[in-house]
Parts: C-alpha cells; sequence; structure tokens
C-alpha cells in the first residue's frame, strides 16, 4: 500500500462525487423539461373568456389546458365526521387497529396494523372564479378520482388508546396478543379551497363546461393548489437539483485537483 502514491478512499471520493454529479444533473434536466412544458400549457379561469375561446375552438374542446378556480360542490357538500362546519367535495376516512405481538424468539413485543379500514366518497363538484358569489359559469370536475396529484388535508387525527380490561388482558394470555390503540384520521378537499386541473375541457352546451381526462394520453391531474404556487414547486425542485449538482461537481474537481498537485509534489521531491 504504501507503493501506491494516493489513497484509495480518495480516489472513491472523486469517482463518487462525479457520478453523483452526473445523476443530479440528469435529474435537472428531466425536470427542467417538466418545467417547461408545463409553463408551456395555457391557462385559464371559469369566466367569459374561457367560454369565448372553447366557441372559437375546433369541437369546442381544448385538449390540454389547466383551470384554475375554487371548488363548489354541485349539490349538498360532504360534511366532515368529526369537525363541525367543515365540508369537502372529497372524503377519506381511515379507521386501523394497532396491537402489540409476543416474539417468542427475541423475547420482545413487537407492533404491527390490522384491521384497516378506509372509506372514500364523493360528490359531484365544479370550480368557479374567485369573488363570483353568484356562479353563473363553472367548470365541471369529470371523475376526479381517476385524476392523478389530488392530495386532501387531513382535518382530523386521533389516537385512541386501547383499554387494559379484564378482556384484553385474557386476550393476551391465550394469543399472546394485544390491542394498543386505536387511529382515524379523516382527510378532505374542501369547499373554497383553490383547485388547478390539467385536462381536456368541453363546451357542452351553453355556457357550461367540463374538465376530463384527456384522450391524447397526457395526465388528468388534480392539484389542491393555485397555479402559481405549483409552478413555484416544480422550480424549487429543478433549483435544489442544478445546487446538488454543482456542489457534487465541486467537490469532486476539488478533490481531484488535490490528488494531481500531491502527485506533481511527490514527482519534485523525487527530482531533486
Amino acid at each position: 500500500m504504501s507503493d501506491f502514491p494516493v489513497n484509495p478512499l480518495v480516489l472513491i471520493g472523486v469517482g463518487s462525487s462525479f457520478a453523483f454529479s452526473g445523476l443530479f444533473y440528469h435529474l435537472y434536466q428531466e425536470k427542467k423539461e417538466e418545467l417547461k412544458k408545463l409553463k408551456e400549457i395555457p391557462i385559464f379561469r371559469p369566466d367569459q373568456h374561457l367560454v369565448k375561446v372553447l366557441r372559437a375552438s375546433p369541437h369546442k374542446r381544448l385538449q390540454y389546458v389547466a383551470v384554475e378556480g375554487l371548488i363548489q360542490a354541485d349539490g349538498e357538500p360532504l360534511a366532515s365526521q368529526f369537525v363541525p362546519r367543515c365540508f369537502g367535495v372529497i372524503q377519506k376516512i381511515a379507521v386501523e387497529e394497532h396491537w402489540k405481538y409476543w416474539n417468542s424468539l427475541s423475547k420482545t413485543w413487537n407492533s404491527r396494523t390490522m384491521n384497516r379500514k378506509e372509506t372514500n366518497n364523493t360528490v359531484p363538484f365544479s370550480l368557479v372564479s374567485p369573488g363570483a358569489y353568484i356562479a353563473d359559469l363553472y367548470v365541471k370536475v369529470q371523475n376526479p378520482l381517476e385524476a392523478s396529484g389530488c392530495d386532501l388535508e387531513r382535518v382530523y387525527f386521533k389516537v385512541r388508546r386501547a383499554e387494559e380490561g379484564l378482556a384484553n388482558v385474557m386476550l393476551q394470555g391465550l394469543s399472546g396478543e394485544k390491542p394498543v390503540a386505536i387511529e382515524e384520521s379523516e382527510e378532505l378537499l374542501r369547499v373554497g379551497s383553490t383547485l388547478t386541473g390539467f385536462g381536456e375541457v368541453v363546451l357542452e352546451g351553453g355556457q357550461v363546461m367540463r374538465l376530463q381526462a384527456p384522450q391524447d394520453g397526457r395526465r388528468y391531474i388534480l392539484v389542491p393548489t393555485d397555479y402559481r404556487s405549483f409552478i413555484d414547486r416544480h422550480e424549487r425542485s429543478a433549483n435544489m437539483w442544478k445546487m446538488l449538482t454543482a456542489v457534487t461537481g465541486i467537490t469532486g474537481a476539488t478533490l481531484l485537483a488535490k490528488v494531481i498537485h500531491g502527485l506533481v509534489g511527490k514527482q519534485d521531491d523525487k527530482s531533486k
């Protein structure tokens, strides 16, 4: 090892730095291209301008656009089962049990989750322009559960501890298992919140518009935020990959420069 002029760990560090730099640069280019395509998508609101554009379009449809608006239930909204005066159009309620079981090999109690029950509800809803108290113009959202990106807001979460009763003690003795807690949660796509949908928009008749999954194979996306915040999130992601590319590249170059400097110094010493 003493005959080898460079520490192998340093060489591994140089190679790893350049490898990660290349990977991060590839991810940056992918995110940059994705961001470019997103910015090319026309953005509309449910207003008279969108109606005019649709009427002037072939077959009264726009193949792939973004529509930003406030969520409004077409009929009666879904009421939260846990939070008063909280309403939504998509609702997910999950209940799961946390148990512990005795592991005879390790002589310890291990945890596991079981009996998970999930209920999903939805009602028809539309997007309206902010400030439209009487929404005579709106875009109906078709099949929202088929869209991607629609993260719901958690409005309720509670963990209820299991009671240490006689029945649980007997169950623990017989089966080596015992209930620990029951976890309840509720998520909603709330009425009045902002939603941006990416898909195909069709003018059904008069001024009734519909947002639906595109027929050209592109993704049907619903994001519970405004368009600007959605783009900002992608820009932050692209900048993160760009920064990591620079940091790992500079680290690799610095290590490589030190290796070369050390080798040149040793050659100078030998020549003397």
